[in-house]
């Protein structure tokens, strides 16, 4: 038995194909992004930094040789490119779902592997690790969560807490002590545990500012 095919079908095929194909990429304008979007590929990078980031702390194994030197150069240029990727989805207008989603993951897992192994190798406390990405993966879940239902402020001390952490973990990464002396630790605790306060403070302060948001002025 034949099944007789409109031609509005056919047309709502190829045009289906058609878009699917023309996903933007690099280009400006409006329509669909692709997930291959140059701002997203540059957010994929960034997560294969993180196994390279491990592996090269843990075979470095405190010692502060040349591979504690290329963690922290892949821990610099993976935060870095945060701002990059966020400039060229926002200037190109290539910003998508798929990018809103990754983009904090990519952020996390940069962070929060260095924070590990900074653990693992003895030279941060395990509550610090624990506490700092209890929030960050709690805030970023919930945010996932409750994206439908509400509309998500901006925590006020989020983008300074993301500053002073990413200068926090480079610190600890790089092996000044080694260069300059014993006395760089007591700026590493220094800088580790404004990141920390920060980092605390912002998480109640978004769940604050989420539940209790001020009343607009009549």
């Amino acid at each position: 038995m034949k099944i007789a095919r409109t031609p509005g079908a056919s047309r709502a095929a190829i045009s289906a194909r058609s878009t699917a194909v023309n996903k933007r990429i690099w280009r400006r304008g409006e329509g669909p992004v692709s997930i291959w979007a140059v701002p997203n590929v540059i957010t994929i990078v960034r997560i294969l930094f993180v196994p390279a980031l491990v592996w090269a702390m843990i075979a470095d194994a405190g010692e502060g040789g040349p591979l504690r030197w290329l963690a922290l150069g892949l821990f610099v240029v993976g935060i870095g490119s945060d701002a990059i990727d966020g400039h060229l989805a926002r200037s190109r207008n290539l910003i998508s779902d798929f990018g809103k989603i990754l983009d904090p993951i990519a952020d996390k897992a940069l962070t929060g592997a260095a924070l590990l192994v900074l653990s693992y190798l003895g030279e941060l406390p395990w509550w610090v690790t624990g506490l700092i990405l209890l929030r960050e993966i709690g805030i970023t879940i919930w945010r996932l969560v409750e994206v439908r239902r509400i509309v998500m402020p901006a925590g006020r001390g989020g983008k300074l807490k993301t500053v002073v952490q990413a200068i926090a973990i480079s610190l600890a990464i790089a092996p000044f002590p080694v260069i300059f002396g014993e006395w760089m630790h007591w700026v590493n605790t220094v800088a580790m545990s404004l990141a920390f306060i920060l980092t605390i403070w912002s998480g109640i302060d978004y769940l604050v500012q989420a539940y209790f948001p001020k009343k607009r002025a009549a």
